[in-house]
């Protein structure tokens, strides 16, 4: 008897001349692109890339050899990374489509659905980080960025990003909220809340990529924010991630405390570095404990968010709030820098102290911010 993978690649073998056709259909390619004639080849090539993932865990190495090439054709054909990321999108919902409705069973399918989802995130991932490391060595012949390293990868990621996420953003703000709409009319329908987490996640991450392409970094509206309010909130939000991590969040704020500034700035900044502390924590055995603390002293906010996870060394924390510094194998580097830059707008500051027993991110801000 087959078992689902086998099923799964005889079904796409079967229909590959309709999806590469539907995917070359909704790609968007440009006109003077001298790498057209190559779109239907390499969407081939990704297909077999996909078969093959299917069956066993794919050589990473394989993976890379067509990211690369593609990372090479990007910049030679020079037009924007967010075409390729689009069109990897597109057939990356091509495939989905195709595997929910080659009729096997959900449960034997959902592992299959991971294999394919890590496939062309990974894909994605090393293409878009070749394509930054060779954009970047030509910008590094030129004299006038000799010194400017960060602002030729903020240049770079500007660019990147902000045409990406205009284009990503509107199909998936519709996802959400017709999500939320099948919750509503059907609330017990099973995977929807876990449909909407990760939604919620990722509209989080674009939002960091477009955050660092704009000057204004967010928007400028202040407000009264109840900040007990706020990280309650957040707590719920993140309950699945907290869960899937075995974590406990322990939550001590006043709550009467408020102050003046941008609610989703602030959201922002906590969200992250509650985030980060759990990512953290994966690397130690339970307990995994948090532990948020907000007060007020002076008219001043001070919040720490704190974590029993393993010490940070002191050349990491005067690098942590660095833009692209990252320890994690597929972070981006801008999360604590986006923190340091919205904390700042709120005239105030964000440190941490790392021991063999906990470490501590302290965000202190004015209660009255002018923004």
């Amino acid at each position: 008897m087959k078992d689902a993978s086998e099923k799964l690649t005889l079904f796409l073998e079967q229909n590959a001349e309709e999806f590469i056709h539907n995917w070359r259909k909704k790609s968007v390619i440009s006109e003077d692109d001298p790498y057209r004639e190559e779109v239907i080849k390499n969407g081939t090539q990704m297909f077999q890339l996909v078969k093959m993932a299917l069956k066993e865990p794919l050589n990473e190495e394989v993976m890379k050899q067509l990211a690369y090439k593609l990372a090479r054709e990007r910049v030679e054909a020079n037009v924007n990374i967010s075409e390729f990321v689009y069109n990897v999108n597109i057939g990356k919902s091509e495939i989905i489509k195709w595997v929910g409705n080659s009729g096997i069973d959900l449960h034997e399918l959902r592992p299959l659905f991971e294999r394919i989802n890590t496939l062309f995130d990974e894909f994605s991932y090393h293409t878009v980080r070749k394509y930054t490391e060779i954009k970047e060595q030509q910008l590094q012949e030129k004299d006038s960025y000799i010194h400017q390293t960060h602002k030729e990868r903020l240049t770079i990621l500007g660019q990147m990003s902000s045409s990406f996420v205009h284009e990503f953003r509107n199909p998936l703000t519709s996802i959400i909220g017709f999500t939320k709409l099948l919750q509503n009319d059907y609330p017990h329908l099973p995977y929807l809340d876990i449909m909407q987490h990760e939604l919620d996640q990722l509209n989080y991450r674009i939002s960091q990529f477009l955050h660092v392409s704009r000057k204004d970094l967010i928007g400028s509206r202040k407000e009264e924010v109840n900040l007990s309010f706020l990280l309650q909130e957040l707590t719920e939000f993140l309950y699945p991630s907290l869960l899937s991590g075995d974590v406990t969040l322990q939550l001590d704020a006043d709550p009467m405390l408020t102050i003046n500034g941008n609610k989703d700035e602030l959201r922002q900044v906590f969200l992250n570095l509650i985030m980060n502390s759990i990512d953290a924590l994966q690397q130690k055995e339970a307990p995994r404990i948090i532990r948020v603390e907000c007060k007020e002293i002076d008219n001043q906010i001070e919040l720490k968010i704190i974590n029993n996870g393993p010490k940070i060394t002191e050349d990491v924390i005067h690098a942590i709030f660095e833009p692209f510094f990252t320890t994690k194998d597929l972070g981006t580097g801008i999360g604590l820098y986006i923190c340091k830059k919205l904390i700042e707008k709120h005239d105030g500051e964000i440190y941490c102290h790392s021991t063999e027993e906990q470490t501590n991110f302290v965000v202190k801000v004015p209660v009255f911010v002018v923004i």
